[in-house]
């Protein structure tokens, strides 16, 4: 396993990045959402998953007003580093604001 910092990532031409949310215990995808360099910092430092809103525009930390808190256990970005995954352990059941434990519930009937 290879070290980096936050200066090595490369952010998008919105100052963004792609972040995945996997719980460490089963390995699940539980999200996607988009970082920016304050959220990163905000989630080294508290320890829980913040991201940028594209929607609103603002800082966020997830679970702010669901309660579905992520804890952070490791960051790891790809080969590319332009994309991170959020270790994370649920503070409670579920990561989506439907009540769902992942976002990724829906299926596509092929």
């Amino acid at each position: 396993m290879e070290n980096f910092n936050i200066n090595q990532l490369v952010f998008n031409s919105d100052g963004l990045i792609p972040t995945i949310a996997q719980e460490k215990s089963t390995n699940e995808i539980l999200m996607l959402a988009y970082s920016n360099q304050n959220s990163i910092q905000m989630t080294i430092e508290t320890k829980k998953a913040h991201f940028w809103s594209r929607s609103k525009k603002k800082l966020w930390q997830k679970g702010e007003t669901s309660g579905n808190k992520l804890n952070i256990i490791n960051i790891y970005t790809d080969c590319d580093s332009d994309t991170l995954i959020f270790e994370v352990e649920l503070e409670k059941d579920g990561a989506c604001h439907t009540g769902s434990k992942s976002c990724f519930y829906k299926k596509l009937e092929l």
